[in-house]
């Protein structure tokens, strides 16, 4: 357990309590749309995941050997 919360930061523990509001909240006022949702906001840290997943935003970069070939233009009149 203390393995895993070394590795937690402010806005991991930000995100869970905002989740745990909400769904503190749902159960307050009956709306068990808020709960459920609350509930998955409440997963996604907990998980170590966002709306990408992991590394899901970043480009993959492609290797090729070609050159880039100079564009040549031409005057129309």
């Amino acid at each position: 357990m203390k393995n895993y919360l070394r590795s937690w930061t402010f806005v991991r523990a930000l995100r869970l309590a905002m989740g745990i509001f909400i769904v503190v909240q749902g159960i307050h006022s009956r709306e068990w749309l808020f709960v459920t949702s609350g509930g998955l906001f409440s997963l996604l840290p907990l998980l170590n995941i966002g709306c990408c997943g992991a590394s899901g935003c970043g480009v993959p970069v492609l290797k090729s050997n070609k050159k880039a070939e100079d564009t040549t233009y031409e005057e129309i009149r």
